[in-house]
């Protein structure tokens, strides 16, 4: 039974979901919610989201509701796991529907029917803050301990509305556009098949940066006097940072995660990146980037050791107007397992129309 359209979100959630997208959200209504009971028939528990498709009734007849939600890194450390729904559960759902009518949506809630959460380990024991002795090891964007349930901040506003679908939304309202890029992004269906990312094309940095609330990052420095391992569970990035004094090759040389070398100034790690792949929408907008492409970032513990200062610029002459400068904190996440985030290729196209 499907029940209303809220023209107002008003979402009581039983547990938080990881809402760190994979692709864009581009073709879904976020200020509208569609509530649902029906019957679970298929639970595919694969990166780069997971997908519940669940049957309701409707007009009398059987529909099935395809519902995409986080990745399974997310999910896992929320305690889901392939066994927490099988074909045949009875469960009520609400989403965010398609904007074109579709039996389409992004889950916000789901429950059993008996009222019980889906979560295996809803009550597990959140984390404390850990001290790290340097840059090395694995760091999250979410901090740990009871702050890390403190309310979001407010989302960004674009074109004078709010905007709030995460990593679509900050480089919506941070990018500055050339006339070229916004051709382009104008040209730009992000829901066709031409999209990067219904491809498992990952996106170089510094998407792994703006992710790391729900992808792991970690600092490798075993082998730092000449290189600096740095990771993400987003598609399994793995970046060398090169630390032997050599510069970037030539310009025709291009690499999908760029070529980087870095060097220390004092206790900070700057690293430096160029010689970029062609890519069709590297920050979820339809925005391009190419062969002007560079990144400068930089790493800082701060003072009580228990999280980094990442501060990047951001540069592309043909596609952007102004250098984009941000910065924000990680945690140290000792207590974390990367995990590996194989993408299923059925999986990461199931939302192209």
């Amino acid at each position: 039974m499907r029940f209303i359209y809220f023209t107002l979100v008003v979402a009581i959630l039983s547990f938080p979901l990881a809402s760190f997208a994979h692709h864009s959200d581009a073709g879904l209504d976020d200020n509208s919610v569609v509530s649902l009971e029906g019957k679970v028939i298929e639970f595919r528990f694969r990166q780069p989201h997971v997908y519940i498709g669940v049957e309701t009734m409707e007009a009398g007849k059987a529909v099935v509701w395809d519902i995409q939600l986080g990745s399974v890194n997310g999910l896992s450390r929320q305690g889901w796991s392939a066994d927490s729904l099988k074909p045949g559960d009875e469960v009520f759902v609400s989403l965010n529907p398609a904007t074109n009518g579709r039996p389409y949506g992004k889950l916000k809630d789901i429950v059993k029917a008996d009222g019980s959460p889906v979560t295996v380990d809803p009550n597990a024991p959140a984390a404390s803050l850990a001290i790290a002795s340097s840059l090395d090891g694995n760091w999250s964007g979410s901090r740990p301990g009871p702050s890390a349930a403190a309310p979001p901040p407010p989302p960004p506003m674009v074109n004078g509305e709010p905007c709030t679908t995460g990593f679509d939304c900050f480089f919506r309202a941070n990018l500055v556009l050339t006339d070229v890029a916004k051709a382009a992004q104008e040209a730009f269906d992000p829901l066709s098949g031409d999209n990067p990312e219904a491809t498992c094309v990952g996106r170089p940095t510094p998407s792994a940066l703006m992710s790391a609330r729900g992808y792991l990052i970690q600092i490798d420095m075993s082998e730092q006097e000449e290189k600096i391992y740095i990771r993400s569970e987003w598609f399994n990035e793995e970046r060398t940072v090169w630390m032997d004094g050599r510069g970037h090759p030539e310009a025709s040389e291009t690499i999908q995660t760029g070529h980087s070398i870095g060097h220390w100034e004092g206790d900070t790690l700057v690293v430096d990146t160029r010689n970029f792949d062609d890519h069709l929408s590297p920050y979820q907008i339809g925005v391009p980037s190419g062969s002007q492409k560079h990144v400068v970032e930089s790493y800082q513990l701060s003072d009580d050791r228990t999280s980094m200062r990442v501060e990047y610029m951001l540069e592309d002459s043909e596609f952007l107007a102004e250098p984009l400068i941000h910065a924000n904190n990680l945690y140290y996440a000792p207590h974390m397992e990367m995990l590996a985030s194989d993408c299923d290729l059925a999986n990461t196209g199931r939302w192209v129309n």
